[in-house]
């Protein structure tokens, strides 16, 4: 397991998902450890994003990785088991709100189409913040779903795939929430920008054909499509 250099276990991040902390009290119930599929069953989470929360966990120091021990010939299963937490460090003073108003209003303001330029500004940052696949290399669906879930969760979402489809992305939590609540049709946009710009700079099989907003007070659906231009990306 990765620690810091005072060997105590790293912070459980204050902006963990609920469904994380889920996973992760399973697992601190169950020390003996769990595989990928008894998580899966017990949380009711799609398969793919168990595997998404429990590599975060581990990256993190909250959870850790075995190999059970096999006497029959086969793959060795994966279980995990968590890791003792640390306190909460205080909380982050730092607050941009005022400065978010300003550019915001700025773009409603002057932009021809604001929308569109919200997308645009998305899909500029969504390729800037991805790292772009090896020359001729096939990206698989699944594999890009999971890094675009990662960087949903490094931009400060908390996203999940819906248990029973996994080109519908669940976003319970928004970072952007208040700011949204008054200027819904730029940061929604720039947050479906941003999730097309990270798939196209993938070079995915899919990218983010519809984003629907506050379909719940806390709950954006992202909706995910196949790209029929990928292979000539």
């Amino acid at each position: 397991m990765d620690v810091p250099p005072d060997g105590r276990p790293a912070q459980e991040p204050a902006r963990a998902g609920v469904s994380r902390q889920h996973i992760l009290a399973l697992l601190r119930a169950t020390p003996g450890g769990l595989g990928v599929q008894d998580l899966a069953q017990q949380s009711g989470l799609h398969a793919n994003t168990v595997r998404f929360h429990l590599e975060r966990l581990v990256g993190e120091g909250l959870a850790e990785r075995q190999t059970e021990e096999r006497s029959e010939p086969g793959r060795p299963r994966l279980t995990f088991t968590a890791a003792v937490p640390r306190p909460d460090p205080p909380p982050d003073r730092r607050n941009y709100r005022l400065l978010a108003d300003i550019l915001i209003s700025y773009v409603t303001g002057t932009a021809a189409d604001p929308v569109q330029a919200s997308v645009e500004a998305g899909r500029a940052w969504g390729h800037y913040l991805t790292e772009r696949s090896v020359p001729f290399q096939r990206i698989t669906e699944e594999e890009a779903v999971i890094r675009l879930l990662g960087l949903l969760e490094e931009v400060g979402f908390a996203p999940e795939l819906a248990p029973d489809d996994q080109r519908q992305v669940l976003v319970p939590h928004c970072p952007f929430l208040e700011i949204a609540t008054a200027h819904r049709e730029v940061i929604c946009s720039i947050h479906l920008g941003l999730m097309q710009g990270a798939l196209a700079e993938m070079r995915a099989p899919v990218t983010t054909h519809r984003l629907r907003p506050f379909v719940e007070p806390s709950l954006c659906v992202a909706h995910l499509a196949p790209e029929p231009d990928a292979s000539h990306r």
